[in-house]
């Protein structure tokens, strides 16, 4: 990291601790907008790194958006194959963990035009080198091999869309998401600056939760196929964890080095029992992997069956969940549609 990003980064946590600080006096004086790309069903590491936050914000009163960013699917996929069936099952996983839509405004990208057509003014105030320095622009670009979709290269700006729109001002994020925030605070100030004072500038509420690895060491991922779907059944939870990777050492140790497996295991097991790692290792000792297998299948079987039951009784009630993303959708083109017309005031091209 360099000096200058390091600077930014400690003024940027510096603005996340004075926010927290905030939030429980002052709720009213905060939007939140957060989001998933529906290009599965979302897991345990989606749940412990977003949702029990999100709940958490919006039952201290604040301002809640979550974003279904449909649109964001094809910024580095051709095609769009299951994405009715992905946004229908993350609204059953969003409210199966406690999401309320009297309080939270839960809504899908390619529903609200207006918060698309922000796009072209956000545009004008960046410059092709910014863009191609975020992060992760830059890291697709270097893995993909191939030229950027336009898509993807805007990708950042159509972010600062999604929280600029419903004059978002806090997002929770995790470190690496730092920079959009950033660029969306450069887009806002740019606006400000050249047209009228419209948007505030998003500050990064820093996530403190642990990142719950995958089932073998790695980011728990859909892709990498060592995640625990919220969507899974209890058998087959079991099943997914028998076939975890560990070692032959039977002596349990937390060492997420040189045991990332047993390791992994013994996160996922403290996040779902509110126990430390170590506590758990030291009372499964010498058991082995088969032991500490069938307590972590428990604990996370015990800690999602609420939130399985209350998805299966929503599974069976998609009518509701429609209307739940339709009244949502119609909310955000509200919102948009107001933005959308202090943005051509603010530009002087209202006709």
């Amino acid at each position: 990291m360099s000096n200058n990003e390091s600077n930014t980064f400690l003024a940027q946590q510096k603005m996340s601790d004075a926010v927290k600080g905030d939030l429980a006096e002052h709720p009213e004086k905060y939007v939140m907008l957060s989001g998933d790309r529906p290009t599965g069903r979302l897991h345990l590491g989606h749940y412990f790194g977003t949702l029990k936050e999100r709940v958490m914000l919006q039952d201290a009163g604040i301002k809640t958006n979550i974003i279904i960013a449909d649109y964001q699917v094809i910024t580095d996929r051709d095609t769009t194959e299951n994405i009715s069936d992905n946004v229908l099952n993350m609204v059953i996983d969003y409210l199966a963990c406690g999401i309320d839509p009297a309080k939270t405004m839960i809504f899908t990208h390619s529903s609200v035009p207006a918060l698309n057509q922000l796009m072209l003014p956000f545009l004008s105030l960046v410059s092709e080198s910014e863009l191609l320095r975020n992060p992760t622009v830059k890291a697709e670009k270097e893995a993909s091999g191939h030229a950027l979709t336009g898509l993807l290269l805007t990708y950042p700006v159509h972010q600062a869309c999604d929280i600029l729109f419903c004059k978002g001002n806090i997002v929770p994020v995790g470190k690496d998401q730092l920079p959009h925030i950033e660029q969306t605070r450069q887009i806002a100030r740019r606006f400000n600056e050249r047209y009228a004072n419209v948007f505030p500038e998003p500050v990064g509420l820093l996530n403190d939760s642990v990142e719950i690895p995958g089932l073998d060491g790695r980011k728990m991922s859909k892709s990498y196929g060592n995640a625990i779907s919220l969507a899974s059944t209890a058998e087959e939870t079991a099943k997914l964890i028998k076939k975890s990777q560990t070692d032959s050492d039977r002596n349990i140790t937390f060492d997420p080095e040189t045991r990332p497996g047993v390791s992994a295991l013994l996160t996922t097991a403290a996040l779902t029992t509110g126990r430390s790692e170590r506590e758990i290792a030291e009372e499964i000792g010498d058991g082995g992997s088969g032991t500490l297998k069938k307590y972590v299948t428990e604990s996370v079987n015990a800690y999602l069956e609420p939130i399985r039951e209350r998805r299966r009784e929503l599974e069976r009630d998609i009518p509701y969940i429609r209307e739940v993303l339709a009244e949502g959708n119609k909310l955000a083109n509200d919102v948009a549609e107001t933005t959308l017309n202090e943005v051509r005031e603010a530009m002087g091209m209202v006709y």
